[in-house]
Order: structure tokens, then C-alpha cells, then sequence
């Protein structure tokens, strides 16, 4: 019996590897971008519970377990402390010149109202980008939102609407719907302390679940790439991806935008899920260009919602891009 569990195992975490190598973009194919961790945990762990028994073909099954865990070991390597940060930590030129981003996924069930208003508060972010908002937590943020001169919504009961805010200067504001989708995403052209322009795009794609493919999101994902890459101005995209920091789409992503993720070398530092430790993975991103500056880059606490807020400190580190590019 405990043969056929061994191979079973082996098997499963086999298949597991290798269908997201096929690209497709059927869900449960996709969703197992996701728990490269876990498979690589399962892998190894059966391995070493294999090592004490009798099992047939036991080089080929430790070779096979071996195999997919180094596997998933490369892929999530990066986003370890143990690799080369992409994106030193810096400061500033001036304190005057340092932009604060927040990314909450609120959560549109959750009725901890408050308790992001407390964190509104107290990280009084220059640049604001909130998902799954809903009519009631358009109402809720009323007074939060009003400190902020510019606002755009798009407030429906779906959970992938979204609100921006910023007290920046803006130049253009502007919600996107990419083709055969209603999930907006966002393109903005802020003005830094320094009076530099720069490019926020904010994203909240469908993830791969029942009912949804992934060649929407893959689309939304690679057009925010494709606006960067064509954009002389610097850079940061932030959102809740629904998509792993390691997934092929995220990959070509960061290649086609030429983009940078303060992640690597720092751990994975994930955003989902809030409420369960052993599934947390890191599906709210940020990316940035290497015109842009990292002061700090950080996870905020539970206020109720699936995912935690992620923070970060910016500011434009080079002025050599064309300020008033379209």
C-alpha cells in the first residue's frame, strides 16, 4: 500500500509541475502557478518519508521527487533573502521629494470599515489605489477619500471595482476596460515633489477560478507591460494581480516593461491569504521602472480582508525620460 501512495504522491506533484508549462490558459491548469511552495514541500517531504521503506523503482521515485522540488526551488528562489535584490533600498534626494503608495484589496464582504480608516490614517498615502469596492465601502471612505483632490471611481457589487486617489498633481486620469472584460484598470500621469511626471497604472484582473479562463487577465497584465514599455516617463504598476510573482505571465511582464520588483532578494512577503498562513502568496504586486527610487516597500496589518495592504515609499531617481511623453 504504501508503494502505491509514494508513487501516487510522486505522480501528483509531477503533473502538478508540469502543466503550467503548457501555457494554457484553462483555470485549473493555471491555478497550479500558484502553489509552487507547496508542491516542492510535498515533494521533499515524501521523499524523506519514502527513504525508511521498501519501494519499487526507489532510485527513479527519489530522482523524480528530487527533480520537482529543485524544480519549484528555482521558481520561487528569487523571492527568497538568499537572492540578489532587484531594487536597492535608497533615500530620497529630500524628504520632500518621497511619494507614499497604498494597494489595499478591501474585500467586499468585509465590514472592518474602521479599521482601514485607522490605517488611511495613519499611512496618509500621496497616491491610493483600492479594489472590490463596493456602494457601501464607497460610503464608508466618504470622508477618507474627501482629503484627496482627485478621485476616480467605477463602485459596483462584483468585487473588481476599484477607487483612485491622489493628492498629486495629475495630468491625466483615466479607468481602462481591456477587450471582453469589466474589470477596470487604472492609468494615471502624477506629477512628483519634484515636478517630474510619472506613470501609476493600477490592476485588479480575475483570477483563475471556476468560470474564468486566464487569457483576459493574461491580456490586462501584458497591456499594462506594453503602456510601459512604450512610455518615456518612469513607472510603477500596483495591484492585486491574482497572479503569483512568479508565474510565466508575470515574467514576461517585468521583460516586456523592462520592469523591477522590490521582492526579489527580500522574501515573498505575501499578500493573501490574511486569514490562513500556510496559503499566503504573493498576488498584490508592485513593479516599478529603474527610474524609480525604493525607500521602503512593506506589508501592513489584517484589517478584515483576504488580502493585506501593501506600502511603499517611491521617488522619480533619474530625470532623463521625456516629461510630457503621451
Amino acid at each position: 500500500m504504501l508503494n502505491w501512495v509514494f508513487w501516487a504522491v510522486a505522480l501528483s506533484v509531477v503533473v502538478t509541475t508540469l502543466l503550467p508549462l503548457t501555457n494554457s490558459v484553462t483555470w485549473w491548469v493555471r491555478m497550479w502557478d500558484f502553489p509552487r511552495v507547496h508542491i516542492a514541500g510535498v515533494a521533499l517531504l515524501t521523499l524523506f518519508v519514502s527513504l525508511p521503506f521498501t519501494v519499487s523503482l526507489k532510485p527513479l521515485l527519489s530522482t523524480v521527487l528530487v527533480a520537482v522540488a529543485a524544480y519549484q526551488g528555482l521558481q520561487i528562489f528569487p523571492y527568497t533573502p538568499l537572492a540578489q535584490t532587484e531594487i536597492d533600498i535608497a533615500s530620497a534626494p529630500s524628504p520632500d521629494e518621497e511619494i507614499t503608495l497604498l494597494s489595499v484589496n478591501v474585500l467586499m464582504e468585509n465590514e472592518r470599515y474602521e479599521d482601514l480608516i485607522a490605517i488611511l490614517r495613519r499611512e496618509d498615502p500621496d497616491v491610493l489605489l483600492l479594489m472590490e469596492t463596493d456602494e457601501t465601502w464607497n460610503t464608508a471612505l466618504t470622508d477618507a477619500l474627501s482629503r484627496y483632490p482627485t478621485v476616480e471611481k467605477h463602485i459596483a457589487d462584483d468585487h473588481y471595482r476599484i477607487i483612485f486617489a491622489t493628492r498629486l498633481q495629475t495630468s491625466r486620469v483615466e479607468l481602462l476596460w481591456p477587450v471582453a472584460d469589466d474589470t477596470p484598470a487604472v492609468r494615471a500621469v502624477l506629477t512628483s515633489p519634484s515636478g517630474v511626471d510619472f506613470n501609476f497604472i493600477g490592476l485588479h484582473p480575475r483570477p483563475p477560478v471556476p468560470g474564468n479562463t486566464t487569457e483576459v487577465r493574461d491580456k490586462q497584465i501584458k497591456d499594462a507591460a506594453l503602456m510601459t514599455q512604450s512610455s518615456e516617463r518612469p513607472t510603477v504598476v500596483m495591484g492585486d494581480f491574482n497572479d503569483v510573482a512568479w508565474s510565466w505571465t508575470t515574467k514576461r511582464f517585468k521583460d516586456y516593461g523592462d520592469l523591477l520588483e522590490p521582492r526579489v532578494g527580500r522574501g515573498m512577503i505575501s499578500s493573501f491569504h490574511a486569514d490562513y498562513p500556510f496559503l499566503r502568496l504573493p498576488i498584490d504586486q508592485m513593479f516599478m521602472t529603474k527610474d524609480m527610487g525604493l525607500v521602503s516597500f512593506r506589508r501592513l496589518e489584517n484589517f478584515g480582508s483576504d488580502h493585506f495592504p501593501l506600502a511603499a515609499t517611491v521617488f522619480v531617481a533619474q530625470h532623463d525620460r521625456a516629461e510630457n511623453a503621451d
